[in-house]
């Protein structure tokens, strides 16, 4: 039995270089796919609890005991506030999405006013100089305000924080007093 051999033409040169192209462009479609991939994560795709439960697992994230998550920034030196005390703050607030429904502005406040929750505990953490990104769970959030519901009673709140200045309670008692604000005396407790 014999085998009939079929000669092979020799490929020409420029057909070589097609193909290579060829390779080399699909190679280069795989890798912008798989970059566009990349792009939208996963994350965005969770709902509001899938979210925090994938987000606490990330480098640098904290989380408190009630769900608050946060990064610390750049730390800040001094104390803690604590119930009464003065704070000035910078802040802006994003959503997920990255929509800001809270413009980068000043903010003054007295720690223990009425404020989101999730809010003030995030700011009882800070120090002076300390920037933090805070992310509220609902129910830290808007959520947290029972009847009244709103376009973000449902959202994670995501807040960049920076703790401009921390004045301690005594001297807001104390300048209250100077411009004949407070009797004296008033807000301490009895007996001192």
């Amino acid at each position: 039995m014999s085998v009939t051999a079929v000669p092979l033409q020799p490929v020409k040169g420029s057909y070589k270089l097609w193909i290579w192209l060829g390779v080399l462009a699909a190679a280069a479609i795989a890798f912008a796919l798989a970059w566009s991939g990349t792009r939208t994560p996963v994350s965005s795709h969770l709902d509001a609890d899938g979210f925090l439960a994938w987000h606490k697992s990330q480098p640098g994230i904290q989380t408190t005991a009630s769900g608050l998550q946060y990064q610390v920034i750049e730390a800040g030196s001094g104390a803690t506030p604590a119930d009464q005390d003065g704070v000035v703050l910078e802040i802006r607030g994003v959503l997920r999405s990255g929509k800001e429904f809270q413009p980068k502005t000043p903010m003054r406040f007295q720690v223990g006013q009425p404020m989101i929750p999730g809010f003030t505990e995030g700011v009882k953490l800070m120090k002076k100089g300390a920037r933090y990104r805070f992310w509220l769970p609902p129910k830290l959030g808007y959520g947290a305000e029972g009847g009244q519901q709103n376009e973000l009673s449902d959202q994670v709140l995501i807040f960049d924080v920076n703790m401009q200045e921390l004045v301690p309670a005594a001297v807001i008692r104390q300048m209250m007093q100077q411009q004949g604000g407070v009797p004296q005396g008033a807000g301490e407790p009895a007996g001192q």
